[in-house]
């Protein structure tokens, strides 16, 4: 499979994407792409629903991406999954796994839980993420932290941090996603955060787990996908592999800033995960 051609952080319908797995799967194969995985956020946590996001998911339809027991998620993603092996016989052509992108929360029964998930559920990949934060008792998603004053959100970033550094060293995730996800809510782009972003690349490095270059943060402010290049340069450093991804939401994100990501790919000669290895 030399000419592998790939997406693997997608979102669908009855999530928060825009389109059915079908119409990711039909639209992968007419831009060219022979391998499509499905990574719906796996997001748990007891007191989720009283997050504030939680409210506006409700109204956008998409609440189905967090759940209050781990019983409940993996009961959404066994009809979510079941989906996915029918349109497998469908498209027998195509390469599509089924994965999960999962926040990782730092708690023993969490782990626990989430480990019986990955029994029942058995996922291609697994990528760790970190949306939200318990902060003094409150679960908090990174588009809080723009209202908060300066000082909370230089003590919610260093939480941040501490908490992808775990999750990238738990070695319970296949590879990580967007590393440096705050600076969509205009935060973290100083140099001050040097030191917490390279502890999180060895941390995956010593989990032997791969790194993501998100291509979803392409702005005209900020022409860049995550991770920043100082971090690429770390992940350089630290011989982390990484792949591409998307995190589409849509089908016409598929496959988007690739061609750019690419050519930091080879620009700092990084190595790069073998997804054939996820193939079976």
């Amino acid at each position: 499979m030399a000419d592998l051609k790939y997406t693997l952080h997608t979102h669908t319908i009855r999530f928060d994407g825009q389109n059915t797995p079908a119409e990711m799967v039909a639209h992968a194969k007419d831009l060219g792409f022979n391998t499509i995985g499905f990574s719906n956020h796996f997001i748990v946590n007891p007191a989720i629903r009283n997050s504030k996001l939680y409210y506006y998911s409700e109204l956008g339809g998409y609440h189905n991406i967090y759940s209050g027991s781990f019983k409940e998620a993996v009961y959404k993603f066994k009809i979510h999954y079941a989906e996915i092996e029918k349109i497998r016989k469908l498209y027998p052509e195509m390469n599509i796994l089924r994965g999960m992108e999962v926040d990782f929360f730092d708690n023993d029964k969490w782990k626990e839980g989430f480990q019986e998930a990955i029994r029942l559920l058995k996922p291609d990949y697994t990528i760790g993420s970190a949306h939200f934060i318990e902060h003094d008792g409150v679960l908090l998603n990174t588009h809080d932290w723009q209202s908060a004053d300066p000082e909370l959100q230089k003590e919610l970033l260093k939480q941040y941090w501490s908490n992808v550094e775990k999750a990238a060293g738990s070695g319970l995730f296949t590879w990580m996603a967007h590393l440096d996800l705050p600076k969509k809510a205009g935060l973290g782009f100083g140099d001050e955060w040097m030191v917490l972003e390279n502890k999180a690349v060895r941390a995956a490095a010593k989990s032997n787990t791969a790194i993501e270059i998100n291509t979803g943060f392409y702005r005209n402010y900020c022409y860049e996908p995550y991770p920043s290049n100082r971090v690429l340069k770390m992940i350089k450093r630290s011989k982390v592999p990484v792949l591409l991804s998307d995190d589409a939401h849509s089908m016409e994100a598929i496959g988007r800033h690739f061609d750019e990501a690419q050519n930091l790919i080879e620009f700092f000669k990084l190595k790069t995960f073998d997804v054939n290895s996820l193939i079976k």
